[in-house]
């Protein structure tokens, strides 16, 4: 869980996160998961922002069935697909959720 003045700490990030959420089409549900998942994670280090940002949008999209490629959401925040690839098993497992069975 996080604190509420994470939230106000954070509101570039988060606008950023928005603004990646938009260039994918993501639905309302995803962008909240997303937003909870980042805030929940969040990284003391302004360089692991955006890419845990984008294991946030990625993992949010496999959870709640809005699913795009690591690629794509690479592509929208910024960073390295490998970027995306690295994190989000592990964030995953840092917030108690379940792998999707493929």
């Amino acid at each position: 869980m996080y604190r509420a003045s994470d939230e106000v700490d954070n509101e570039e990030w988060l606008a950023e996160l928005e603004a990646a959420a938009d260039r994918l089409d993501l639905d309302d549900e995803a962008r909240t998961r997303a937003a909870d998942l980042f805030l929940s994670t969040l990284p003391d280090s302004d360089r692991s922002k955006r890419p845990t940002m984008a294991a946030s949008l990625y993992v949010a999209t496999l959870v709640t069935s809005d699913r795009r490629a690591q690629g794509e959401v690479a592509d929208a925040v910024g960073v390295s697909r490998l970027s995306v690839q690295q994190r989000w098993k592990e964030l995953l497992e840092r917030t108690g959720l379940d792998a999707p069975d493929w």
